[in-house]
């Protein structure tokens, strides 16, 4: 499977998305199975506690619809973070959406939302159910993470021992604080060493409109790309990081999780 990561801000202008969405997968879309576009991505958070319910989209809506358009047009699979509507009007879902050509592959709703450092996601956003989800790509089956689950080995744990993962995909806009990069780079990594499995990890760098809850290294940024392999039972990472928007590409070989768990078999049945 060929993995395109895109590191790539989101704008406050849901339309300026859209059309970032669209060029950044026409560019990548046609050499790879699947792109992962960060967090939020349909809409970013604003400034902290921002109500974004304004915001938020069903399912049928113009960022899907997008989506599901430029994913068609570049034959590939996309994955993407947007605001949904629930039940709450009040309280959107912060949701990423699986689509391709065909329409939504699947839809996972951010469990744990970001109750810490000072902030409360839970104010303004819906934590989903706690059910772990999983989807087949290119022949590998993707377990969904969205930023803060990265902290919860738990539910990595699950998503590949109880659903099968080999790849556990993480968007995310990663806030700011001290050593929150090497949180990040750290937990990455983590998640693939104690579960042999992939992990696909992208995030956006600093907008423009909200500087302060932005990752922190020698300049203001989010999350950079990491993408750890299942090799890294050793803590290796293919390619280093970066703090400005881009897109990164790699190619895993099929069956490659099987053969790092013949060599370090320490995972559960």
């Amino acid at each position: 499977m060929r993995v395109a990561l895109v590191q790539e801000s989101s704008d406050l202008d849901p339309g300026v998305n859209r059309a970032r969405l669209a060029a950044h997968v026409a560019e990548v879309g046609p050499a790879v199975d699947l792109v992962v576009l960060p967090e939020a991505f349909a809409r970013d958070f604003g400034t902290a506690g921002s109500d974004v319910s304004a915001h938020a989209e069903t399912l049928e809506g113009p960022f899907v619809t997008a989506a599901v358009a430029a994913a068609g047009a570049a034959g590939t699979t996309v994955v993407a973070g947007m605001f949904e509507r629930s039940d709450d009007p009040g309280r959107p879902f912060n949701t990423l959406v699986v689509v391709d050509g065909g329409g939504v592959r699947a839809t996972y709703r951010k469990i744990h939302l970001y109750d810490s450092f000072g902030y409360r996601e839970s104010d303004r956003l819906l934590a989903g159910p706690t059910a772990p989800v999983t989807v087949e790509v290119a022949g590998f089956r993707l377990g969904l993470l969205t930023c803060y689950d990265l902290r919860f080995p738990e539910l990595a744990r699950a998503l590949v021992v109880d659903h099968g993962a080999e790849v556990l995909v993480c968007p995310a806009a990663w806030v700011a604080g001290e050593g929150k990069v090497r949180h990040w780079s750290t937990l990455a990594a983590a998640r693939a060493i104690e579960n042999t499995a992939y992990v696909a990890a992208t995030g956006q760098p600093a907008p423009a409109t909200a500087v302060t809850r932005c990752c922190s290294t020698r300049s203001a940024s989010r999350s950079p790309r990491r993408v750890p392999t299942p090799r890294c039972w050793w803590g290796r990472c293919d390619g280093p990081s970066s703090t400005r928007p881009a897109a990164r590409i790699r190619r895993w070989p099929t069956g490659g999780c099987n053969l790092a768990r013949r060599a370090d078999p320490h995972r559960l049945p």
